[in-house]
């Protein structure tokens, strides 16, 4: 028997004001659902079920993208949490052990917690998330006595005595699956809102003899994703945990509070990262890289002693082996550098392989998009492409080549050969000076009138 994960992520969000379904809206470069099913994935379930409503297309796109796996199923009408469980009943049918609840706009639950949320179901049907609230507002209350929950109570139905208590409920529980939606089949609609709590499961199991636990985590942990405001606020609390996490794990951030990482941003020890970096998804930095200011990196992995900037940009299919030297206002695009090459100025490397130690000048441009295709650059080790050199591509320099400046190479150049690919140079002797009296004259005589 395994776990299963149900993931509700069919609200509208309307508080959000937005086109954008709520669990898609981004926090560190990386959509709310996503978040919530790597939080998930700790449990390594054997099923995961997203129910998905409004604009229920783009999130299932975002969804298999993530886990190809996954199954989606759509709750055509918002009729409250234990509605959008129950629809999956169906998908779980076959699939025995312990179903949690988890929510796509609920993206920081710790996999530590979600552990002992399984470990305490050893000792009750029915677990429970909860936390104790600085300012419990309309969360609903945990009416508990130590582990043991009786009973829950959404702020709309609740009385004064009950308003005044701090314990609540996250909304995410655990339970057999079977018993899950035996629970959810008898849940009324008989409250303030009209909806289908999937709170009431509680009550419902204790009604019936069976027993429910309280699990508590930090408040942190339970934030939910409402407004933008509470997604700003969201953001500025992952990056604040995620840079004091890499300052602990030996990384030096020369400006901590300058630095933007994405959810998935991995850096080893030593790297060395200066002010105001940007890392998108999917970024390796190794141990004893350094990224310099002003650089945004996103889908690339850099080696150990590379250094990147300032502002330079590496987008997806950057591979920098060991030792590269990427400059200032240098683009590299799905390419391959090897080890020790050089692009410090000016340049654009997209849809290329670099050899060790190749160097390229200021403003080399590999001409990699005839309008409908891309095509590939090969740039033999020790290399040496000359400033402005545009590689119209497919092509290939050799090992130990060499491209003047200026030149358009168009045809393969073999190793160790040099390559010139400029028009003839024509020299009018005086002809400059008198050019630019008489530009200069005519701007005088328009100025006059």
């Amino acid at each position: 028997m395994g776990i299963s994960l149900v993931i509700l992520a069919a609200g509208q969000g309307s508080r959000m004001d937005s086109d954008l379904p709520k669990v898609l809206h981004s926090l560190a470069a990386c959509p709310l659902v996503v978040h919530a099913m790597r939080a998930g994935r700790a449990l390594d379930p054997a099923r995961v079920v997203v129910v998905v409503g409004h604009g229920g297309e783009q999130v299932a796109r975002v969804v298999t993208d993530e886990d190809p796996e996954a199954i989606i199923v759509t709750q055509t009408e918002q009729l409250g949490t234990a509605h959008a469980v129950g629809q999956a009943r169906a998908a779980l049918e076959d699939q025995p052990g312990d179903v949690v609840v988890l929510y796509g706009d609920t993206p920081f639950i710790r996999p530590e917690t979600l552990d002992a949320l399984q470990t305490a179901r050893a000792s009750h049907d029915v677990v429970v998330l909860g936390f104790h609230a600085a300012d419990p507002g309309r969360y609903g209350r945990l009416l508990a006595h130590g582990d043991r929950l009786e009973r829950i109570v959404e702020f709309k139905d609740a009385t004064e005595d009950e308003r005044a208590i701090t314990l609540c409920s996250s909304g995410v529980l655990c339970a057999d699956r079977s018993t899950l939606f035996d629970l959810i089949a008898q849940v009324g609609n008989t409250n303030a809102s009209g909806e289908y709590y999937l709170t009431d499961v509680v009550g419902l199991a204790r009604a019936r003899g069976l027993t429910a636990g309280v699990v508590t985590c930090n408040e942190a942990e339970t934030l939910g994703i409402n407004t933008r405001a509470e997604l700003a606020s969201a953001e500025l609390a992952f990056q604040a945990h995620a840079r004091t996490e890499a300052l602990e794990n030996g990384v030096t951030l020369q400006a901590p509070d300058t630095v933007i990482f994405a959810q998935d941003t991995y850096l080893g020890r030593d790297c060395v990262v200066e002010p105001y970096v940007v890392f998108g998804p999917d970024v390796t930095v190794e141990s004893g890289a350094t990224i310099r200011a002003f650089s945004h990196l996103e889908g690339a992995h850099v080696s150990r002693g590379a250094v990147v900037g300032p502002y330079a940009r590496l987008r997806p299919g950057a591979e920098l082996a060991e030792d590269v030297r990427v400059g200032n206002f240098v683009e590299i695009k799905n390419a391959q550098l090897g080890e020790g090459a050089k692009v410090n100025h000016l340049s654009y490397v997209g849809d290329a392989d670099v050899g060790a130690h190749a160097n390229l000048g200021a403003g080399t441009v590999t001409c990699n998009y005839d309008g409908v295709f891309k095509h590939r650059t090969t740039i033999g080790q020790g290399a040496f492409i000359g400033s402005s050199t545009m590689l119209v591509a497919p092509v290939t320099v050799g090992a130990d080549a060499l491209t003047g400046s200026g030149s358009v190479i168009t045809r393969d150049v073999p190793d160790g050969a040099l390559a010139l690919g400029r028009a003839d140079q024509v020299t009018k002797p005086g002809l400059g000076a008198k050019l630019m009296d008489r530009l200069r004259a005519r701007k005088a005589s328009q100025n006059k009138g």
